[in-house]
C-alpha cells in the first residue's frame, strides 16, 4: 500500500513539473511577443526631380468651321446641273449649281414685251399732248379775236390737261413694269447659284435632276466652309465655368491623335447654357489655325484649360506632403535608416503633383508613402502618417 502511494505521489510531482514548465514557456513566449518592438514599416521612397506641373480644367468639345455658309435655292425648279463636288475649293462668285430657268425666262420675255408696249403708248401720248397744246395756243389767239366761243377754248384746254394726266399715269405704269421686270430678271438670276464665299465644299444635300421647292423655305443645296480656322466648342460644367475667362491658355488633343497637342486661347464663354439630362453645360469657344488641314469638321477633342503652370521646377507627389498649405512638411531621408521632417513651401498644386518653391532640391529623397498602411503608427516613432491631413509624427 505504501509503495502504491509513493508511486502516485511521484507521478503527481512529475506532472506538476511538466505543467509548470509548459506554463513558464508560454509566459516567456508571450512576454517576448509583447515586449518586442514593432518592425519598422517599409517606406515608399521618391527621388525629387525637376519637371513641369500645371493645374487644368478638363472638358470635351467638338470642332466646327469658324466661317461657313449653307447655300440654298431661292427659286423652285428642277436642278439642272451641279458644277462642284464635295471637297472642291471654290472662290467667291464661282458657279455652284443651275436650276432649269425656262419658266423664268418666259416671264422675263413677257414682262419685257409689256414694258415696250407701254413705252410706245407713252410716245403716242407725247405726240397727242403736242397737238393738243398747239390747238390750245391757236384757240387762245382766236378767242381774243372773238373768232371762237369760250366753250371751244375750254375744251382745248381740258384736252391738254387730260393728256398730261394720261402721260403721268403711263409713266407710273412703266416704272411699275420696270420694277417687276427687274424682279423677274433677279428671279432668273437665282436659277444660277454662285459661291457667296471662298472655302471648301464640305457637303452636298441634293442631286442633279432633283426638283427643289422653295415656296415654303429655301432648300439646302450645299455647305461651304473655310477650313483654315476652326472653332472648338467645348462644354464646361457649371462647377468649373467660373474659372474660365477669355484669353485663358488652353490646349486640346483629338481622339484620333491624342499625342499631338494644339495650343490656343479662349475666345468667348457663351452666357446661355445647354441642359443635357439635367446637367448644365456652358459652351466655351476656342479658335485654332488648322495647320496642314490636319483637323476636320465634327472631330471630338479632349480640352484642358490651364489655370496655372510651372515649368522646370522641383516637383513631388502630393501624398508626400503633411500639414496644411501654410505649414507643409515632408519626411526627408538624411541617412539610410534616418528620416527628418523638413518644412517646404508649396506653389502650383494638382491632385497628384505639387511644386516645391523652397525646402528641397533635385536629388533629395523623401517618403512618398508606406507599402503596408496597417504598420503605420500615426503618432509614434514608427514613421509618418501616410493617410494625409495634420496627423503624424510632425
Amino acid at each position: 500500500m505504501k509503495t502504491q502511494l509513493a508511486w502516485i505521489r511521484q507521478r503527481v510531482t512529475w506532472l506538476s513539473i511538466v505543467i509548470f514548465t509548459v506554463l513558464l514557456a508560454a509566459i516567456a513566449y508571450g512576454g517576448q511577443r509583447y515586449f518586442k518592438p514593432s518592425a519598422q514599416p517599409e517606406y515608399i521612397l521618391h527621388d525629387v526631380k525637376i519637371g513641369t506641373i500645371e493645374n487644368v480644367v478638363a472638358a470635351s468639345g467638338t470642332l466646327e468651321p469658324k466661317e461657313y455658309v449653307e447655300v440654298g435655292a431661292q427659286v423652285s425648279g428642277q436642278l439642272k446641273m451641279l458644277a462642284v463636288d464635295v471637297g472642291d475649293l471654290v472662290a467667291g462668285g464661282d458657279l455652284l449649281a443651275e436650276i432649269d430657268a425656262t419658266v423664268f425666262e418666259t416671264k422675263v420675255m413677257g414682262a419685257t414685251a409689256s414694258l415696250e408696249n407701254k413705252r410706245a403708248q407713252l410716245e403716242k401720248l407725247h405726240a397727242e399732248i403736242y397737238l393738243a397744246q398747239e390747238r390750245e395756243t391757236r384757240n387762245i389767239d382766236l378767242f381774243k379775236q372773238n373768232a371762237i366761243s369760250r366753250d371751244t377754248l375750254t375744251s382745248s384746254q381740258t384736252d391738254v390737261k387730260t393728256i398730261k394726266a394720261s402721260i403721268r399715269a403711263m409713266e407710273a405704269q412703266i416704272r411699275a413694269d420696270e420694277a417687276s421686270l427687274e424682279g423677274d430678271r433677279a428671279t432668273l438670276n437665282y436659277a444660277k447659284i454662285y459661291a457667296p464665299m471662298t472655302g471648301t465644299v464640305v457637303s452636298i444635300a441634293v442631286r442633279e435632276g432633283q426638283t427643289l421647292n422653295a415656296n415654303q423655305n429655301a432648300p439646302l443645296i450645299m455647305k461651304i466652309a473655310n477650313l483654315d480656322v476652326l472653332t472648338l466648342r467645348a462644354e464646361v460644367s457649371e462647377a468649373d465655368v467660373t474659372r474660365i475667362y477669355p484669353g485663358m491658355d488652353v490646349y486640346f488633343a483629338t481622339l484620333g491623335n491624342p499625342d499631338e497637342r494644339w495650343h490656343s486661347t479662349v475666345r468667348q464663354v457663351l452666357p446661355t447654357p445647354e441642359v443635357v439630362n439635367d446637367v448644365v453645360l456652358y459652351q466655351v469657344l476656342i479658335d485654332i489655325k488648322n495647320r496642314k488641314s490636319r483637323l476636320m469638321d465634327s472631330m471630338t477633342a479632349q480640352t484642358f484649360f490651364v489655370e496655372s503652370r510651372a515649368e522646370d521646377v522641383v516637383t513631388i507627389p502630393v501624398g508626400a506632403i503633411r500639414g496644411g498649405r501654410r505649414e507643409s512638411k515632408v519626411l526627408k531621408q538624411v541617412a539610410p535608416d534616418k528620416f527628418v521632417p523638413t518644412p517646404v513651401e508649396i506653389g502650383v498644386r494638382t491632385r497628384t503633383q505639387a511644386e516645391v518653391i523652397s525646402g528641397l532640391q533635385a536629388g533629395d529623397v523623401i517618403v512618398a508613402g508606406n507599402r503596408d498602411a496597417s504598420k503605420v503608427n500615426p503618432r509614434g516613432a514608427g514613421g509618418p502618417d501616410i493617410r494625409g491631413g495634420r496627423r503624424g509624427g510632425f
